[in-house]
């Protein structure tokens, strides 16, 4: 009784004090269609009931009506269906969502038959995790940098593409706490497998394993396999000859932030863009920049945000090397095809939507479900509250309550996601009938299939504000 009457109180001061307040655009959206698809209504499965729970993994679901999520009336449900729509490329053939794939692309893009289908077809379940329902939402961007498809006296740092001489070798779970020596055998040109009938010798111990490591990233050398280069070594010329480049950047911080955010556009002097995204990385652990910089004294702790710290760059060129280097973790891209207007491929493995897609740990959250969050916005201190696409995931999101927010592409963008850190709610829409599950590494590793993964994290290291009091 104490726990409804608690859930009850909880999303009532949420819906008062977290008034809509669209965000500022990041860019135009192509012309709303108003034209219907003809074809009957799908089913749409059996809704559970409000009140029924499921816990798994620390994390606990519960069920709400769509009336409880605050000011669900007043949001963007076009732009939400087209990004839910975007995301139907790849769900469209898994289980249990063909059929409301079928019904949003048959659905008009208006905001009362949007609100009726998000209504009609999903339950929303809030999220809490070890009983808070309280989590952090941070926020992320596609970085447009200033450089060239040459090497100019201007543009000078290159975009590497996946090494020749990098490989990739599966980790199977039992040996992610190992300190054991393997044997490596190559089976192609960027992998390998442990086999004992392979040539090389990996001595696990000497690999940056985590709970959470799926594959070991390394190299040849003599008879041993070592790991991957450092960014400290690849900034050092470890790399010269061995990969492709994909354009030089003018900027060495902006390439680094584009390295954390996962994918970046380079705009050539010329005006075209070349368009770039995760392919995959060292698989050394990422190391905050900022951190170092506040243990160091270069800067307060309060001022370690991106924009904190590439002003600090600039006016202190000679602490390039030093600063960057503190982040072992190094990111390789591949070029992307498409519109240059089209967003960065997200996990899911398709297009994100600005300001209506984000990132979520895939052990707690369906990659690809609609995902509701209410938290502020980061700069003018209102109430954001969003019908946004779980469609990404990255190395820092951790957790069940825990949502990375895409803002976009470019400066705009940039600015927002850079000081985003504050506290927020979330609710995990889902197709009728279809519950929310706990997915182990294991079976977290088998849904991912060949999906890419990209990589994003947040500057600031602050601590989370509370979303702020709205009384108009």
């Amino acid at each position: 009784m104490k726990k409804h009457l608690y859930r009850i109180t909880l999303l009532t001061i949420a819906a008062a004090v977290l008034s809509a307040c669209p965000s500022k655009r990041i860019k135009n959206l192509p012309e709303v269609d108003t034209t219907t698809v003809k074809g009957p209504d799908r089913p749409t499965g059996t809704p559970d009931p409000a009140g029924t729970t499921v816990s798994g993994g620390g994390a606990t679901y519960t069920v709400v009506s769509h009336q409880e999520l605050p000011h669900w009336n007043t949001q963007h449900f076009t732009k939400s269906l087209q990004s839910f729509r975007l995301g139907c490329e790849k769900l469209k053939n898994r289980t249990g969502w063909q059929d409301v794939c079928a019904q949003a692309m048959q659905t008009p893009l208006h905001h009362f038959q949007a609100k009726h289908f998000f209504e009609r077809y999903f339950t929303p379940w809030q999220v809490s995790n070890n009983g808070n329902p309280a989590g952090t939402i941070t926020g992320y961007y596609e970085p447009v940098l200033l450089g060239d498809d040459k090497a100019t006296s201007k543009a000078r740092f290159p975009i590497y593409g996946i090494p020749n001489d990098f490989v990739s070798v599966p980790l199977s779970a039992n040996l992610r706490g190992s300190k054991a020596t393997v044997r490596i055998r190559q089976t192609g040109a960027n992998s390998g497998v442990i086999d004992n009938s392979g040539t090389h010798t990996a001595d696990l111990s000497q690999f940056p394993i985590t709970a959470r490591s799926t594959a070991l990233k390394g190299r040849f050398e003599g008879s041993r396999f070592v790991p991957y280069y450092t960014r400290n070594q690849i900034n050092g010329g470890a790399l010269n000859g061995k990969a492709p480049i994909l354009g030089y950047a003018e900027d060495p911080v902006e390439l680094f932030f584009m390295h954390i955010q996962g994918s970046g556009r380079l705009k050539t002097p010329s005006g075209k863009y070349i368009r770039v995204g995760f392919a995959d990385k060292n698989e050394h652990p990422y190391v905050s920049i900022g951190r170092y910089m506040a243990d160091k004294g270069y800067l307060p702790l309060a001022q370690t945000s991106m924009q904190g710290i590439k002003a600090y760059m600039k006016q202190n060129p000679g602490r390039l090397a030093e600063v960057l280097g503190q982040n072992p973790s190094y990111v390789f891209f591949r070029e992307l095809t498409g519109s240059s207007e089209a967003g960065p491929v997200g996990a899911l493995g398709t297009p994100l939507l600005g300001e209506y897609a984000g990132a979520i740990d895939r052990h707690y959250i369906t990659l690809g479900a609609p995902l509701f969050v209410a938290t502020a916005h980061p700069t003018t201190k209102k109430a954001l509250n969003r019908l946004i696409m779980a469609q990404d995931t990255g190395s820092a999101i951790k957790g069940a309550v825990r949502v990375d927010y895409f803002w976009g592409y470019g400066d705009e963008a940039g600015e927002v996601a850079g000081k985003m850190k504050t506290t927020g709610y979330v609710w995990q829409l889902l197709p009728n009938g279809m519950k929310p599950s706990y997915q182990t590494l294991k079976s977290a590793k088998k849904s991912k299939g060949r999906l890419k993964t990209s990589f994003q994290t947040t500057f600031s290291i602050s601590k989370p504000s509370m979303p702020a009091l709205i009384v108009d």
